[in-house]
């Protein structure tokens, strides 16, 4: 099995989705990537174990793709060895009545992982620049003050808002959120593969939306649109990984590796040593139990 670095998925730069590869050669049979998959999920598991006991540190995990990328089920089985209460997963959709009386990152910034946790963005903040690019429409729902036609949505606006996200992950950052952004890199082929298979299996028509087709016509925009989001916004302290997802179980091993191999070489995660009054006095804890 081919040794994988993240170096070769992180983003760092300008960059062209047409030269990120979609189906990544792992030099392995499937039934090998799946059990690789789960001998790292299990460290994951552990690692979170000692996170939240550490509780310092906060893990945030941002999932972005076009439809039919593989989002849901990668999140399912990246964290199927994790301790339910350490791991908590958002899928945002269409802003609320609610959610639109605030700030765009205001339902992102409540949701955020408590310290000790893990939390999981399925479609993120980043919706906000990316479907509002392709349907600028959209921000006239957000009522912003200046912001009266879509006339008024220019470049200057999109340089703010990126400016507005990159100091929001900044800001969390710098106090104690370790931050990891996926773009689970689809070719357009394979999602007509994918879009098929639902309408062909009943146990999946409930996945498929016409609103699906319409949102594949846009295909060359969304491109467009994700490779300026993510060149703007690749940060050291918030760093893209472009994923290859034509393949669903190395897109998972993929995830699951950078993390584990990330969040491992921070070596001040510890768990918390016992204190000393507690420690000196164990024998006699473990006497009053046996005496009981």
């Amino acid at each position: 099995m081919k040794n994988i670095s993240k170096e070769e998925f992180i983003i760092d730069g300008k960059f062209q989705l047409k030269d990120r590869t979609t189906n990544y050669n792992i030099e392995a049979e499937e039934v090998t990537v799946e059990k690789e998959l789960k001998r790292v999920r299990k460290k994951l598991g552990k690692l979170q174990d000692i996170l939240y006991a550490h509780n310092k540190y906060a893990v945030l995990i941002c999932i972005q793709g076009m439809d039919t990328a593989g989002k849901d089920s990668l999140i399912r089985e990246v964290f199927k060895d994790f301790n339910s209460r350490g791991v908590v997963v958002h899928s945002f959709k269409v802003p609320t009545p609610k959610e639109l009386s605030h700030d765009y990152i205001w339902r992102h910034y409540i949701a955020l992982p408590e310290r000790g946790k893990f939390g999981v963005f399925n479609r993120t903040h980043y919706e906000n620049v990316l479907v509002t690019r392709v349907h600028p429409g959209y921000i006239l729902g957000e009522n912003i003050p200046g912001v009266n036609s879509v006339d008024d949505i220019n470049e200057a606006f999109w340089d703010k808002r990126f400016e507005q996200i990159n100091n929001f992950e900044k800001h969390v950052a710098a106090n104690g959120t370790i931050i990891f952004k996926f773009f689970l890199n689809l070719s357009k082929a394979e999602q007509k593969n994918r879009l098929l298979r639902r309408l062909e299996k009943p146990s999946k028509n409930w996945k498929f939306s016409p609103g699906d087709l319409k949102e594949r016509k846009l295909w060359d925009n969304y491109q467009v649109c994700y490779e300026d989001a993510i060149s703007r916004t690749s940060k050291p302290h918030a760093p893209w990984f472009v994923i290859p997802a034509d393949n669903k179980p190395t897109a998972r091993y993929l995830v699951a590796k950078i993390l584990y191999d990330t969040l491992k070489t921070y070596s001040d995660i510890k768990e918390p040593e016992l204190k000393e009054e507690i420690k000196v006095n164990i024998e006699i804890y473990k006497e009053q139990l046996n005496n009981e």
